[in-house]
């Protein structure tokens, strides 16, 4: 009985094997035949999907994985060529091919090009910038599943054996140009060699690529650099953005690419030397880092991404632990966690990009200090945002100002305002300058509207208060806009005082930074501080500090203010120039204004700052007596501060 099943199952193994050998025959014999359908196949596809013409003038297999083709061309109608190849030379992996998959073993290719033409009627990629599947919104997409086939499709693209010349890539944005030409292009052996000539309207350079490649075992370790070991310039982001960069080299390395436990794990780690960047709104000149290193070590899962928390970035001597995260099951959460072990305050000084923090050059310091920032918001529960934010000192005390000397806060110095761009005239902030007004000449009635309308806690709080951070971020992501920030009198101050009126990146980050200094060491007393804010910010068009502000506009001294006149220059800060919009034709305050003044008295009222006979005689309107009279005269129709929210207290 035995037998004779084993007798049956070698009969039916030799029907399959004699099917499968027949097969093979055939799918050999006419395997031409059926590269020409699929090639007629995919230039229906993209003229159907893509209104593009896909064309090989000739296609043939040289045995049974070896495959030949001449003059390929992809045209866009009524566009620019998009590919174009003269010669490409290739093999496949039999056994992938049969169940679906192309997995190239071998690929040569003889000049042709693949270009990016833009013009004012469109481009000739528009077609394949739109998805032709509507996605239903209920399919949950597994991140992992998803990563991963991608990228397998991608690399099994990836021969093992590579050979391109005279191939060129090429970009031409409305006539800005540039292209990368491949001289040479070989991976064999698992080794890498490229030599690309780089050419654009402004320089011509060459790059090269090099090191190992392995795109079957998923790892490379390459090195991309000038030919002629020059500094590698960026083409093409100066003439469209105005964003000049380059750099020495960069190392990539990918060490791990692999499904795990049904999680995607990428490992590896990049590094620059000698990156270089300007941009007009980044800095006032070159931002140039050394070195930088990030290795990575990516989780991709089911339902979320993460950058896990043994992930470092280095800048410079800078040393940084990352935890970044984005989540989407329930709720969208997003997640980050930056981590600056113990460091010498001087080592970290000396780290800091050139460039990005000129009014540090020359600080020097002593002690150590640690940071640690955490981050994490729930699309569904936005309120409940965390944002905490913690650097601990150890011994920190500034030894030596660079540019920015905060002792000269605390001396008579020289105060320029700038406009536009341009110094505005010299004025002297001390007891020699007769329009000086010391805080105990100031009206408490204006001391406290300024406090409870820009910074409430600033006598308690030491330059920054993470719940008004909260709050701006909140506002700011449910807007999609920068619209609010969460500025202190300190920062303020230190940005009149000490920095420019750049809206940079750089001067922002330095913002940050001599405020935490000047409050956390003691520079100044909150007294002074609040002193030299008065007679410093701007009141008017020309006017600067209270003492020019309470002539300007009531000819009075600041201390002799009453509520209302207190109320209106509180109210004006934010829009100091614009203060005439605030008055009607009759040279009274429009409802919007007196609408602001009203609800500043009731919230001062309310916190015991002011007391109901301090509002006695506050029906009385105001009366522009000084100069500023003149712009009221002028009866503006623009009512652009007529928008002003209550909300802005």
């Amino acid at each position: 009985m035995t037998n004779k099943k084993q007798k049956k199952a070698i009969f039916y193994l030799k029907i399959f094997g004699t099917i499968l050998m027949l097969g093979l025959v055939l799918l050999f014999a006419f395997r031409n035949t059926i590269l020409d359908k699929v090639i007629h196949r995919i230039d229906a596809k993209l003229d159907r999907e893509y209104q593009c013409n896909f064309t090989v003038q000739k296609a043939e297999f040289k045995g049974l994985t070896n495959l030949e083709f001449q003059q390929i061309s992809l045209v866009p109608k009524h566009a620019d060529t998009l590919v174009s190849i003269k010669e490409l030379k290739s093999s496949v992996n039999f056994w992938k091919l049969l169940i679906g998959d192309i997995q190239l073993g071998k690929l040569v290719i003889n000049k042709g090009f693949f270009q990016l033409v833009k013009t004012k009627n469109g481009s000739n990629f528009d077609a394949f910038l739109h998805s032709k599947k509507e996605k239903d919104k209920n399919d949950e997409v597994n991140y992992a599943k998803l990563l991963n086939r991608i990228s397998s499709k991608l690399i099994d693209l990836v021969p093992t054996d590579m050979k391109v010349k005279g191939f060129a890539f090429k970009i031409n944005d409305k006539g800005n140009k540039v292209v990368f030409d491949f001289n040479q292009l070989t991976l064999a052996n698992k080794k890498l060699t490229t030599l690309i000539q780089v050419t654009s309207d402004k320089f011509s350079q060459q790059w090269s690529i090099n090191g190992f490649a392995d795109p079957r075992d998923r790892k490379a370790d390459l090195t991309f650099a000038n030919a002629k070991n020059d500094a590698i310039k960026i083409p093409y982001l100066n003439d469209k953005f105005h964003l000049k960069s380059g750099f020495k080299s960069i190392h990539f390395n990918l060490d791990n690419l692999a499904m795990n436990s049904g999680e995607l794990h990428i490992d590896g780690y990049t590094s620059i030397e000698n990156l270089f960047v300007y941009h007009a709104k980044i800095a006032s000149k070159d931002v140039v880092i050394k070195n930088a290193r990030f290795n990575f070590h990516w989780i991709v899962g089911e339902r979320f991404v993460a950058l896990d928390s043994i992930s470092t970035l280095q800048l410079n001597n800078i040393k940084c632990g990352t935890f970044l995260s984005y989540t989407n099951e329930k709720d969208k959460v997003y997640s980050l966690k930056l981590k600056i072990p113990k460091m010498k305050a001087q080592d970290f000084i000396t780290a800091l990009p050139t460039g990005l923090f000129h009014h540090f050059e020359g600080m020097e310091a002593q002690g150590r200090f640690s940071y640690n920032l955490e981050f994490e918001y729930n699309n569904h529960m936005p309120n409940n945002l965390i944002f905490d934010s913690k650097l601990k000192p150890e011994g920190l005390k500034i030894t030596k100002y660079g540019e920015a000397d905060l002792n000269k806060i605390n001396g008579e110095f020289i105060y320029r305002a700038i406009d536009k761009g341009k110094l505005q005239r010299p004025i002297l902030v001390g007891e020699s300058n007769a329009n000086f007004t010391p805080l105990s000449a100031i009206s408490p009635y204006l001391q406290k509207c300024v406090l409870t309308s820009e910074d409430p806690s600033f006598m308690i709080h030491r330059g920054f208060i993470n719940e008004a951070f909260k709050q701006s971020i909140v506002k700011n992501i449910r807007t999609k806009k920068f619209t609010r920030g969460a500025s202190t009198i300190s920062m303020q101050l230190v940005k009149n005082v000490f920095l420019t009126r750049e809206k940079t990146l750089s001067r922002k980050l330095e913002e940050i930074l001599l405020v935490y200094l000047l409050e956390n060491n003691r520079i100044s007393s909150k007294e002074r501080m609040l002193e030299v804010y008065f007679n410093v910010i701007e009141w008017g068009p020309n006017v600067y500090g209270i003492g020019e502000a309470a002539q300007y506009y009531f000819q009075k001294k600041a201390f002799n203010l009453n509520l209302n006149e207190c109320l209106f220059l509180g109210t004006i800060i934010p829009r100091p120039k614009g203060f005439m919009y605030r008055f009607d034709s009759q040279q009274n305050l429009k409802p919007f204004a007196v609408q602001q003044n009203s609800f500043l008295t009731k919230l001062m009222l309310r916190r015991n700052i002011l007391t109901e006979n301090d509002t006695i005689g506050q029906h009385i309107p105001i009366t522009i007596s000084g100069d500023a009279k003149f712009f009221l005269k002028q009866n503006p129709t623009t009512t652009e501060t007529d928008s002003i929210s209550v909300d802005e207290f």
